[in-house]
């Protein structure tokens, strides 16, 4: 189905925006006008208003009802990403069915015995997989870094925990329990899903809600594709995703911190937007323990904890479900998690991020930089109130 703003599916006219700052003494605000048609989940009208409450200084502790800190410059963009299409194949090209059949088998032992074969740390090398749509050609954080500093709160609250403790989560066998609102509920195999989605590589930003950020190369499939090989009913609005819970194995799931197990959610126009990835796989090999194996969420333009790690079950619903660090702490964890540079966290602005990967402090970018690819989705929304 087409998501909203995808204008190589005929849903419009290109979003065109403008903007304009007004700076006061006491506040500092941004008007946005969309020249766009209202989309579904728009609240009320076509402009949305952002009021940025007055931000302290995590270092010096003064506050500044005025102005942003002193930020550094922004960092230089990557070529504009290409926009998602679907070409239609010429009927030379269309694999006959009996071929098809006889490469998913083919495809089908390869994903059981990557499987089989994964370990935490430096694992199994995926079989080839192609370059996919939307990649950055920023500088990469390294394997190291990016095994290494995790947050995965069911084996630990430190960023090694999950590294040290993670090697008990057994990915062998896994299924996916899809349900709700779909015309093919059931548990899905693993091994099936790799059989019947080919993976492509994603190089993305990933940034937290802590304020770091880095450059992660995935490898994953478009959930979008999942979706639609599932039959997502007429009333479905909602997509509730559930990550795996085994308290024997899992030290902080035992302690009661969170009501686990851990639960996200997106509109389906956020989880059928072509940049939306399940990820299997990360720098080629299959997807460590610590990051989420044997399959995750990646939402490139939402704060990190959106994107949930070892699901097992995909609930396609027709009511806003309640996620697990929204229940928590709502002031702190929105709904919506959409990186927001002039939206603050309630114990730090947002307005930088530190690269682990080098240390530096750059600027962060509205929806993390994707933008032009997803802004439409949120047109006429209050950013500051929907965050």
């Amino acid at each position: 189905m087409p998501f909203a703003g995808d204008r190589s599916r005929g849903s419009g006219k290109n979003l065109a925006t403008k903007a304009r700052k007004q700076v006061g003494a006491r506040k500092r605000s941004v008007l946005i006008w969309v020249n766009a048609a209202k989309p579904p989940f728009s609240e009320g009208g076509r402009a949305a208003h952002l009021s940025v409450t007055p931000w302290v200084d995590s270092d010096t502790g003064t506050q500044d009802r005025c102005a942003l800190p002193d930020l550094p410059p922004k960092r230089s963009k990557a070529p504009p990403m290409a926009r998602f299409s679907y070409p239609t194949p010429a009927s030379s090209e269309i694999t006959p069915q009996a071929s098809f059949l006889n490469r998913r088998h083919l495809l089908a032992g390869m994903g059981a015995g990557l499987l089989a074969y994964a370990t935490p740390g430096r694992g199994q090398s995926l079989p080839a997989v192609a370059p996919g749509p939307f990649s950055t050609d920023e500088p990469l954080t390294s394997f190291d870094v990016a095994t290494g500093y995790c947050n995965f709160f069911e084996f630990g609250p430190a960023k090694d925990d999950p590294s040290q403790h993670a090697h008990a989560l057994q990915t062998n066998p896994w299924s996916i329990e899809i349900d709700g609102l779909v015309d093919n509920p059931g548990p899905i195999a693993m091994e099936d899903l790799l059989a019947r989605f080919p993976l492509e590589e994603r190089i993305y930003r990933l940034r937290c809600v802590e304020a770091w950020s880095m450059v992660i190369p995935w490898n994953g499939f478009a959930l979008a594709d999942l979706l639609a090989h599932v039959g997502v009913k007429s009333d479905a609005r909602y997509v509730r995703f559930e990550a795996f819970d085994d308290t024997s194995i899992m030290p902080r799931a035992a302690q009661g911190l969170l009501d686990w197990p851990y639960v996200e959610a997106l509109r389906l126009d956020e989880a059928t937007h072509p940049l939306t990835l399940l990820a299997a796989g990360m720098y080629g090999e299959v997807m460590p323990n610590q990051n989420g194996a044997p399959i995750r969420l990646v939402v490139p333009w939402k704060y990190g904890f959106k994107s949930i790690k070892s699901i097992k079950r995909i609930s396609v619903l027709a009511e806003q479900p309640m996620p697990t660090w929204h229940e928590k702490a709502p002031r702190e964890y929105g709904f919506y998690a959409n990186v927001n540079p002039t939206v603050r966290h309630p114990r730090w602005h947002q307005a930088t991020e530190r690269r682990l990967h080098d240390g530096t402090r750059i600027r962060t970018e509205m929806f993390n930089g994707y933008g032009d690819l997803v802004a439409d989705l949120y047109a006429g929304m209050d950013l500051e109130t929907h965050y």
